[in-house]
């Protein structure tokens, strides 16, 4: 079947490949959708820009859940299980694929498809430019063009049919689930299953970053999501220093204070995390202003600086075993 449809939407157009095979579903706020797809670009050899079956990992989007890429809600919403169709759209449509196509190249290389521990001023953003990290898409940002993408409708589940993930959620559906994971991740800390509790946290701040990419930087409904997210990723910098990554938690405390100065638990923290890596000096300046912030931490950090005596002192005799037969 080779058929050119018009959606009814300016900038696209539709010809069906391979017809589907059952009646057409109902599609409404909540349906999750899986399909594979492949992107390319309107050129004369077509190049291919993603596939989802080269990775192995059809792709899932659930409809009304504000997609970045609004296009595919619309795409996939006229097509029926079992269905291929090629879909054209122009540039007015394709602006969003660069960012929506990094994310999901992450996700296959098994990264995190959100750097969401990155504070960079919405000012810097807006006159700088930044890689993605593949220079196909970094062209493609610079230079957005229309795309043909090649849809094959996989599989079509109503809200009440399948578990929902936090990804599939809605933000008041978010903001309910923060707590919650937030209080998992608590509990299984105490268990001592940090693994498990760090997954919790990231969880959760990915829930909260979601939905303060939407709310205006510095106001108020945006710093109290701001609050919540640095708990939640200091709750996270236990679980990593747990796992000896005392670096990764420098580099996220480091983040927080370098935006919020006054907030004390992050000194302390990455004090902490200096300690463990034989910082002596910035371990010093940290609890210093530990107690600049709060006097009442005195006791807790008399304790802390003992420990980072005694570690100086062992690293040091460690140094001179080492050294004392070289001159």
């Amino acid at each position: 079947m080779d058929q050119t449809l018009m959606l009814g939407v300016e900038g696209v157009q539709k010809t069906i490949l391979h017809g589907g095979s059952s009646e057409m579903p109902r599609f409404i706020t909540g349906t999750k959708v899986t399909f594979h797809f492949r992107t390319q670009l309107c050129d004369d050899e077509r190049t291919v820009l993603d596939d989802s079956k080269t990775v192995g990992v059809p792709m899932e989007v659930v409809i009304g859940n504000m997609f970045k890429l609004e296009v595919w809600e619309t795409l996939l919403t006229s097509m029926r299980p079992g269905e291929v169709a090629q879909f054209w759209c122009d540039v007015t449509h394709t602006g969003m694929y660069p960012m929506v196509a990094k994310s999901l190249r992450r996700i296959a290389e098994g990264k995190d498809p959100v750097d969401w521990h990155i504070h960079t001023c919405g000012m810097a953003n807006m006159f700088a430019y930044h890689s993605l990290g593949y220079p196909d898409l970094d062209l493609l940002q610079k230079e957005p063009k229309p795309l043909y993408f090649v849809l094959e409708l996989l599989k079509v589940e109503q809200p009440s049919e399948y578990n929902r993930e936090s990804w599939a959620l809605s933000d008041e559906e978010r903001l309910k689930v923060v707590p919650l994971l937030h209080g998992q991740g608590n509990k299984l800390f105490k268990l001592g299953r940090y693994q498990d509790a760090s997954n919790k946290y990231k969880e959760a701040i990915i829930c909260i970053k979601n939905i303060q990419i939407k709310e205006k930087a510095w106001e108020a409904p945006w710093l109290k999501l701001e609050k919540m997210g640095h708990t939640l990723t200091l709750n996270y910098c236990q679980c990593l220093m747990r796992s000896e990554e005392y670096y990764e938690v420098i580099e996220h405390t480091t983040d927080i204070i370098n935006q919020h100065p006054g907030v004390m638990k992050a000194y302390y923290v990455r004090a902490k995390a200096h300690v463990e890596v034989w910082n002596e000096a910035e371990a010093h300046t940290d609890f210093q202003k530990v107690l600049d912030l709060d006097p009442g931490m005195k006791k807790a950090v008399r304790k802390e600086l003992q420990v980072l005596n005694m570690r100086m002192e062992e690293k040091r005799e460690e140094d001179r075993q080492k050294y004392k037969g070289m001159f």
